[in-house]
């Protein structure tokens, strides 16, 4: 009940005054609705279909009263046109009220889809590498699915229940001890309906799990189908969701088999109390016709609002697991937030005049183990200069550029840049100033027009041209039948990889960053494109600060300096030829590594 009243507070603090005024719209459509059932009793009477012979001190008596005092020819018009208006009142009511629902179930949906993307987006890199980009996706698209549903049944929830508390209010009016007697036996029909709701939420987290790890395996393969296929992996890929499907169908026949059970006890139970009811009114309580008609009207038309209530309780422990599992990923992204005051208002880029500096500094990413990522990094970029960064895989080469462009933060020492230390206030800023590329370049399903311009959208025809010529992707872009309007797939597959990574670096420079930060970016070159990239670049030497990462040592030839890591740590930094010349250092024996790759 905790997680229901936790759901009730948040959709409250999202529709306000609109959850109140569908609060009175469901009491006056119940309102309407009783005095509908009072009605019947006048309209028999008037039209002497039956004698009902009400008791003196019956409560019905009041009101058949007025209507029979009325002359013949009107009583029973009267009663026909009141009993009409009070239905379209109810049709009315009912009609705004279902659109009021609709206005609160999908505001509140995109409200929570908004909220959710924007503290992801704005959370630290951290998280990414904390949770599973599927795991993401899939509270963003198959969990808020769920909560909307799971809105649909508290709406329901609370229709029922405002229906429910009026129709018992007005069968206390004709009769306090039938209908104490009834509730007695509602209310031990909801205590053992208690074990039901803990199923329902108990199948609610397994559905969560299920559908996780699906949409994970389904993305993970697609990602990957390139080598499933190279590889003749398909069956054993086909299996593995196979054993997933078989586990979310059997998820989905249990909440079945316990809705449907429930159902069947409800109404049986349901039909047993009836005829106990009547029993126990006429036998005992000798009731007159009119109270136990109008009694008996109320509750048969009450008790499936007391199954819907039940049922609907049932379906919002199961779909609650949703909900956590969004506020759970807020929560996450609120605990990393990072550039969230900064979004919204215009910084400038940073120009760096003397040098980037990391002073001392370690991280580590989990900080419950041991093993450092980086240790002990004292390192000085300087301003306008290229700088390279080598060593084997493992050693710590994208994870220190992580920490110099701002996404990973120091667990120990700092990063400054010109003296500044580089705090949240600068962080945006210098984000601004960097153009990067990375390892495995990333390109939109849009056209290469599209890519560019995503960075730069006042970029003009001629300066998209100029990037790419600097990129040496001008020549094959102008061989595509569409030029720039040309679309390059999901993830840009319908180009080759060299000539993805052309494209994103032609990103890059079109923004005329200070910073560059190149990640491996000529690896899915040839030697001819490579050789026109690094003329290229030389071109920008003293105009902007550039940092590479580099296996391919070849390429960085004409850097101002080279940062050799190992392990996280520096061990060896300077000029090509200096380092070269180290018969003993781990940069000479990866220069020889890679000349006998080359023999």
């Amino acid at each position: 009940m905790k997680k229901i009243l936790y759901f009730t507070k948040k959709i409250h603090l999202f529709a306000g005054k609109k959850l109140y005024f569908n609060l009175f719209g469901m009491i006056f459509i119940s309102l309407f609705e009783g005095v509908g059932i009072f009605l019947l009793i006048p309209l028999i009477s008037v039209s002497g279909l039956l004698n009902l012979n009400l008791k003196e001190d019956s409560s019905l008596n009041l009101f058949n009263n007025f209507f029979n005092g009325l002359p013949n020819n009107l009583g029973l018009p009267v009663v026909l046109v009141i009993y009409t208006l009070l239905l379209i009142l109810h049709s009315a009511f009912q009609r705004n009220q279902t659109r009021l629902n609709g206005e609160i179930q999908q505001g509140f949906i995109r409200h929570l889809r908004e909220e959710t993307y924007r503290g992801v987006l704005i959370a630290k890199w951290e998280l990414f590498l904390r949770l599973r980009k599927s795991d993401i996706i899939n509270s963003l698209t198959t969990e808020l699915n769920r909560v909307g549903a799971g809105i649909q049944m508290f709406l329901q929830f609370i229709t029922s229940l405002a229906f429910t508390m009026i129709q018992i209010g007005i069968a206390l009016f004709l009769s306090v001890k039938l209908t104490v007697t009834v509730l007695i036996f509602g209310v031990i029909l909801l205590v053992f309906s208690k074990k039901f709701l803990q199923k329902n939420n108990k199948i609610g987290n397994q559905t969560v799990e299920l559908s996780k790890a699906y949409l994970a395996n389904v993305s993970d393969q697609l990602n990957g189908i390139k080598d499933i296929k190279s590889n003749t992996l398909e069956l054993s890929h086909i299996n593995r969701v196979s054993s997933l499907s078989k586990d979310i169908e059997n998820n989905t026949l249990e909440a079945i088999r316990l809705r449907t059970n429930t159902q069947f006890i409800f109404k049986a139970f349901s039909a047993i109390l009836i005829a106990i009811f009547a029993y126990v009114s006429i036998v005992m309580f000798q009731a007159d016709s009119a109270n136990l008609m109008i009694i008996l009207l109320i509750f048969s038309r009450l008790w499936p609002r007391v199954t819907s209530i039940q049922f609907s309780l049932e379906q919002l422990n199961a779909l609650l697991p949703s909900f956590e599992n969004i506020i759970k990923l807020q929560k996450e992204s609120a605990s990393v937030a990072e550039l969230g005051e900064y979004l919204y208002s215009e910084q400038k880029r940073i120009s760096i005049r003397r040098e980037i500096k990391c002073i001392n500094v370690s991280f580590r990413y989990d900080t419950s183990m041991p093993v450092f990522a980086l240790r002990n990094i004292n390192l000085s970029i300087k301003a306008n200069k290229t700088t390279a960064i080598v060593g084997p895989s493992g050693a710590g080469k994208s994870t220190l550029v992580d920490i110099i462009m701002g996404l990973n933060q120091p667990e120990v020492g700092l990063v400054s840049i010109d003296g500044s230390k580089l705090t949240r206030h600068l962080l945006f800023s210098l984000r601004k100033s960097v153009g990067y590329v990375p390892q495995d370049p990333y390109l939109f399903n849009g056209t290469i027009r599209e890519n560019l311009i995503m960075l730069e959208s006042s970029a003009n025809e001629e300066e998209l041209w100029e990037a790419l010529e600097f990129s040496s992707a001008a020549d094959f872009v102008r061989e595509l039948p569409k030029g720039l309007d040309t679309l390059v797939g999901d993830r840009g597959l319908r180009l080759s990889g060299g000539e993805r990574q052309r494209i994103v670096l032609a990103r890059a420079i079109l923004r005329k960053p200070t910073i560059l930060v190149l990640d491996e970016a000529t690896s899915s070159l040839d030697s001819e494109n490579e050789w026109k990239i690094q003329k290229s670049l030389e071109k920008l030497r003293g105009q902007m600060t550039i940092i590479i990462i580099a296996h391919r040592l070849s390429t960085i030839k004409n850097a101002d300096q080279v940062i050799v890591l190992d392990q996280g740590e520096i061990i060896q930094f300077g000029e090509y030829n200096q380092l070269a010349a180290d018969r003993k250092g781990m940069f000479n024996h990866l220069l020889g590594k890679q000349l006998e790759a080359t023999l």
